[in-house]
C-alpha cells in the first residue's frame, strides 16, 4: 500500500493535466493515473489550430506531450495504467489499478468523454485525415469543401449549421426519415441553402487512401449503395462520458452519465473529490475549456486541503484522565 497523497488525479486529457500542473506548482505532488490512452480525443485530433499561445497550430499529440511533459517538470508522477475500482466512501480516498492500491486526500476525476464512432475499420484509419467528430476544432480545415455529417440529432444539426459557414455543401446522412433533434434546429437546417439532407441511409464505408474523398451509403430500406463524394466526414452521433467506474458514488446526469458539480465550483457530491474537463461538460468539449476546468479543480483540491488542515488544528485535543 502506498503512502497517503494530497492528490490524485484520474485521466490524462487536458483537464488532467492541467489539474496536475496547478496542483503541482502547489507543493501537492500529485500523482496522475493517466491511462493507457492518455491524451483524450486529442490524440486523434490532427492539427489545432484555435488553442491560445500556439500561433503556427500543432498536431493533438504534440500539444498533448507538451501538456505532460510541463506538467512533470513541476513534479508530477504518472502511472500510465488504466483504473480499475474506486472508493470514495471515506478519507483518504482510495483507488486501485489492477492489484496496486493508492490513496489520497482527494481526488479530481479528469476521464474525459468519448466521441461515439460509426465502428468501421475506414473510418478509424482516416480519424484526422477528413474524418473529424468536432465542427468547432476542425470546421476551418474545410473552407470551400465539401462534407457529410453524419447523425439526426441536435449535436449533428448544430454542427451542419456551423460547418456551412465554411464548407461549400453540407450533406447530412441519417438512418431515419425522422430526427431525433428538435423541430426548431430541424428548420434551421433545413432553411440552410448550403444543407442537403440524405435520409435512410448508413455510412458503409469512408472513402480514401490518405485522406477522405467519400462515403459509401446503404439505403435502409431497399439495401442500394451509392457514393457521395466528400472532403470530410464529420461523425455527430453523441459522446459519452468514461464515468462508469464513478456512478455509484458520484451524483450524475441520470440520461447521460455526466458528472454533476456544484455551481460554478468543480466539487461534486463528495467532499475532497471534485471533477473536471469534458466528464462533466457536455456544452463546451473544447480543449481550452478542459484545461481551464483542471486548473480550477487543482485551486479548489488545494483549497479543500488547506481549510482540512487548519480545521485539524483548531480541533482541541482530549485531555487524558
Amino acid at each position: 500500500m502506498n503512502d497517503v497523497r494530497n492528490v490524485i488525479v484520474i485521466g490524462g486529457g487536458p483537464a488532467g493535466y492541467t489539474a496536475a500542473l496547478y496542483a503541482a506548482r502547489a507543493n501537492l505532488e500529485p500523482l496522475v493515473i493517466e491511462g493507457f490512452n492518455w491524451g483524450g480525443q486529442l490524440m486523434i485530433t490532427s492539427d489545432v489550430e484555435n488553442y491560445p499561445g500556439y500561433a503556427d497550430g500543432v498536431l493533438g499529440p504534440a500539444m498533448m506531450q507538451d501538456f505532460r511533459r510541463q506538467a512533470e517538470r513541476f513534479g508530477t508522477t504518472f502511472v500510465t495504467d488504466d483504473v480499475t475500482r474506486v472508493d470514495f466512501s471515506q478519507r483518504p480516498f482510495r483507488v486501485w489499478v489492477g492489484d496496486d492500491e493508492y490513496r489520497a486526500e482527494s481526488v479530481i476525476v479528469a476521464t474525459g468523454a468519448t466521441a461515439r464512432q460509426l465502428g468501421i475499420e475506414s473510418e478509424r484509419l482516416l480519424q484526422g485525415r477528413g474524418v473529424s467528430y468536432c465542427a468547432t476544432c476542425d470546421a476551418a480545415f474545410f473552407r470551400d469543401k465539401v462534407v457529410v455529417v453524419v447523425g439526426g440529432g441536435d449535436s449533428a444539426m448544430e454542427e451542419a449549421l456551423f460547418i456551412s459557414r465554411f464548407a461549400s455543401r453540407v450533406v447530412v446522412v441519417h438512418r431515419r426519415e425522422e430526427f431525433r433533434a428538435s423541430p426548431i434546429m430541424v428548420d434551421r437546417a433545413r432553411s440552410n441553402e448550403k444543407i442537403e439532407f440524405v435520409l435512410n441511409k448508413v455510412v458503409e464505408e469512408v472513402l480514401g487512401d490518405d485522406k477522405v474523398t467519400g462515403v459509401r451509403v446503404k439505403d435502409t430500406v431497399t439495401g442500394e449503395e451509392s457514393e457521395i463524394d466528400a472532403d470530410g466526414v464529420f461523425v455527430a452521433i453523441g459522446h459519452d462520458p468514461n464515468t462508469a467506474l464513478f456512478l455509484d458514488q458520484l451524483d450524475h446526469e441520470p440520461d447521460t452519465g455526466y458528472l454533476l458539480t456544484r455551481g460554478k465550483s468543480t466539487e461534486t457530491n463528495i467532499p475532497g473529490v471534485f471533477a473536471a474537463g469534458d466528464v462533466q461538460d457536455h456544452v463546451y468539449r473544447q480543449a481550452v475549456t478542459a484545461a481551464g476546468s483542471g486548473c480550477a479543480a487543482a485551486l479548489d483540491a488545494e483549497r479543500w486541503l488547506s481549510e482540512q488542515r487548519h480545521a485539524a488544528l483548531r480541533t482541541p485535543v482530549a485531555a487524558s484522565s
